[in-house]
């Protein structure tokens, strides 16, 4: 149908919205209904115990409760969320993506098991974000289109389109948000494992709680003998499509942030050149000839969220004012050449991207936090708000996945461990039978030691007995040398005599 500009709607004067809605509980509906064709009788719901008017009464007060609620969130998303109504709220836009972000905090903030999501949550769920994002079906935009008259004279007109990133991703982000909850559909009814309610005083037994950044979340609990392979292959299969859908949400996101305005507060508050921002060890890392970012976050101390922050944070701002530099065309140096400012561009970029993908939940720079405060297109509010909540999401299931697995993998190096003792245990009488064979001692013979009271361990006794035998050597050694030698006289010849009497001139 072709929308034309400054066309009025009206409407028949026998037209009434209250009976296009009431009819289906009169029978009479405008709308093709599933159950036309098998509608109950009256008196078959009366047999049944079902009364046509109380059951007619209660689908008119849940559809007067709905448009209560809905009346009520359009209400705070018209005001700015500013009740009184004094124009101090905030944008539309910024509105908008508030009330995402609320909604998804509401519903998803105590998912801290792998199992379904509550029945009612759900549906409240599906229900306020169809209300919410109801609004990009009237964001539109004019392309060209061509009329044919009656005579067979073609007419270029300006229709009314849908913009193409919404008509592109809010498709795409449904389909997102319905894989993440068949994902935790899939873990119903799971008895491979379980998780310990903080209720248990007793968990001495069961196990301890978390002593890291996420000790208020549950501890995963197996069965004796681990996971079967069925839900291993399940876990690891879920994992790999969640981890697809994060990717997605995270590939919209960065691109509705990049097509954002640099907000003018957040370039003021910049310093002038990018080594500022950066500081003297990461602006030479940077741009030094032999770059390797693998090896760049290795070197540096990201072992807290804050500190991955504040490195996001110097990027970012890096980034922009080198952005700027470029497109304003202001000197840098005659050092610096422009094949070398597009490479520190890329090289910055392919940073930020690794951080993102190692540290999935870190949180909103300085630079995306003003970008969502001063936008007012509500397309990109929308696109940005629902991306990052699915994003959260399913960095969320992927670490309730890696819990079950990372118990798992201990449970079975704690099983192997045992094994290994159970084994040197059995193997230790084996070793010990030769050692008292050699000895010759028997089991009942009694030792000096014994006697006086002395317990000695068997590497004890070794080194004790070695030193007995050398002790024993040295004194046989200390005898040999204080016995006399006897060395008998030598018999001399007639000859040797006569030599001996010689003079001493005759002898040399």
């Amino acid at each position: 149908m072709v929308r034309t500009l400054g066309r009025k709607v009206s409407w028949p004067r026998s037209f009434s919205f209250r009976k296009m809605f009431d009819g289906r509980n009169k029978g009479h509906s405008s709308f093709p209904s599933r159950r036309d064709s098998k509608q109950i009788p009256d008196h078959e719901l009366t047999i049944r115990g079902m009364d046509p008017a109380s059951s007619s009464r209660r689908g008119k007060q849940a559809r007067t409760s709905d448009m209560e609620m809905m009346r009520e969130r359009f209400a705070k998303l018209l005001l700015g969320e500013d009740m009184s109504g004094g124009g101090e709220g905030v944008t539309s836009a910024l509105a908008l993506s508030n009330a995402i972000t609320n909604l998804a905090e509401s519903m998803f903030g105590e998912q801290v098991k792998l199992q379904p999501m509550d029945l009612k949550r759900k549906k409240i769920w599906r229900k306020e974000m169809d209300w919410l994002l109801s609004v990009v079906d009237h964001i539109v935009q004019f392309v060209p289109s061509k009329q044919i008259a009656k005579t067979g004279d073609f007419t270029e007109i300006m229709v009314t389109k849908q913009r193409d990133d919404l008509l592109m991703n809010i498709p795409a982000l449904r389909k997102l948000d319905s894989v993440l909850l068949e994902t935790l559909e899939k873990f119903k009814d799971q008895k491979d494992f379980w998780y310990v309610s903080k209720d248990i005083e007793n968990t001495e037994n069961i196990g301890d709680w978390r002593k890291d950044e996420n000790w208020w979340l549950p501890v995963v609990n197996l069965p004796s003998d681990g996971l079967s392979e069925e839900t291993r292959k399940l876990l690891r299969s879920q994992k790999e499509s969640v981890a697809q859908v994060l990717k997605a949400a995270t590939a919209i996101n960065a691109q509705v942030l990049s097509e954002m305005h640099v907000p003018d507060n957040y370039i003021d508050s910049l310093p002038k050149k990018g080594k500022a921002s950066l500081g003297d060890f990461l602006y030479k890392s940077i741009t030094d000839e032999y770059f390797d970012p693998g090896y760049f976050l290795s070197s540096l101390d990201l072992s807290t969220k804050h500190k991955v922050l504040d490195l996001k944070n110097r990027i970012e701002a890096s980034m922009v004012i080198w952005k700027r530099k470029m497109n304003h065309k202001e000197q840098w140096g005659s050092f610096v050449s422009l094949e070398k400012r597009e490479l520190f561009e890329v090289r910055v970029e392919t940073i930020l991207a690794m951080l993102k993908q190692k540290f999935p939940e870190i949180l909103q720079s300085s630079l995306e936090i003003s970008k969502i405060k001063n936008n007012k297109d509500v397309g990109h509010a929308i696109l940005e708000s629902y991306s990052r909540v699915l994003e959260s999401m399913a960095s969320k299931i992927m670490s309730r996945i890696d819990d079950v697995l990372e118990a798992d993998v201990l449970l079975h190096i704690q099983l192997m461990e045992e094994a290994e003792r159970r084994l040197e245990s059995d193997a230790e009488p084996e070793y010990e039978k030769p050692e008292k064979v050699v000895s010759g001692v028997t089991q009942n013979s009694m030792k000096l030691a014994d006697l006086i009271g002395w317990s000695f361990s068997s590497d004890t006794e070794h080194s004790l007995t070695s030193e007995v035998e050398l002790l024993h050597e040295a004194e046989q050694e200390k005898e040999i040398m204080k016995s006399p030698i006897r060395v008998q006289p030598m018999k001399l010849s007639y000859l040797a005599k006569l030599e001996n009497l010689r003079s001493p001139s005759e002898r040399h």
